[in-house]
């Protein structure tokens, strides 16, 4: 596949990776479009590949690329028209006295422990729940980009950290993790309305918040920020609202 159109400086090579099991569709097979060299990724190019459609683990930049299946949609927050529904504000209201704080992108134990503690409890059996120190810095704190890591506090108790990468028209949600054990917290949402008052703030049109996919649970919760665009056939485009 050749991409290289929208590359005026570099040139990448494409390739399609070996099926694999679906994460988020049981019974499925998956393959992955994989943009390398890696070290050629600079912040402007990711910034290109985020606007494709592309996110990243680590250092490594891909795209769901699946003969059989297009369920997996890259979508973003136009923010600028973003207003929050009612549940929204309960969660921005019951969060309101965490206070937020960038770090350095390097490794901090504590943050490690809270990641772990969520992997078991909101995924466990994926793996992820297992990973040591050397597997949550590759995933975690590698990144080409501009990267912000964001911890949550209230008090001195950590709730919450972001990861969360800088791009010419936006910023891009990497990934969250947040303090499992209380049932009544609502920090998912939260962090998504702290990102996108962040982006007005930087004055970014957009928040780009990965992939909607309508029928798994884990990623189905997306469309509720509305107006949600979804880059489908090589266009951007407003997804209708939830019924």
């Amino acid at each position: 596949m050749n991409l290289l159109n929208d590359f005026s400086t570099r040139e990448l090579q494409f390739y399609l990776t070996s099926a694999y099991p679906c994460s988020y569709l049981p019974g499925r097979m998956a393959r992955s479009l994989v943009a390398t060299p890696n070290e050629l990724v600079d912040s402007t190019v990711y910034s290109e590949l985020i606007r494709l459609g592309f996110r990243r683990s680590g250092a490594y930049n891909y795209r769901p690329q699946c003969s059989q299946c297009q369920s997996c949609v890259p979508v973003r927050l136009a923010v600028d028209e973003f207003e929050r529904n009612r549940t929204q504000r309960r969660a921005w209201k019951a969060h309101s006295t965490m206070t937020a704080a960038v770090r350095e992108l390097v490794y901090d134990p504590e943050h490690h422990d809270l990641y772990r503690r969520y992997q078991t409890s909101r995924h466990a059996g994926g793996g992820m729940d297992q990973d040591d120190r050397e597997q949550y810095e590759r995933f975690l704190l590698q990144s080409h980009a501009t990267t912000y890591l964001v911890e949550f506090r209230e008090g001195d108790a950590l709730r919450m950290v972001s990861l969360i990468d800088r791009v010419n028209d936006g910023l891009s949600s990497v990934y969250t993790f947040y303090n499992p054990d209380l049932p009544r917290a609502s920090f998912g949402t939260y962090n998504i309305l702290w990102q996108a008052t962040l982006c007005r703030e930087l004055g970014l049109p957009y928040l780009y918040l990965g992939y909607w996919i309508e029928h798994s649970r884990k990623m189905a919760y997306k469309i509720n920020y509305q107006p949600l665009q979804g880059y489908i056939q090589d266009i951007w485009q407003t997804l209708p609202a939830s019924p």
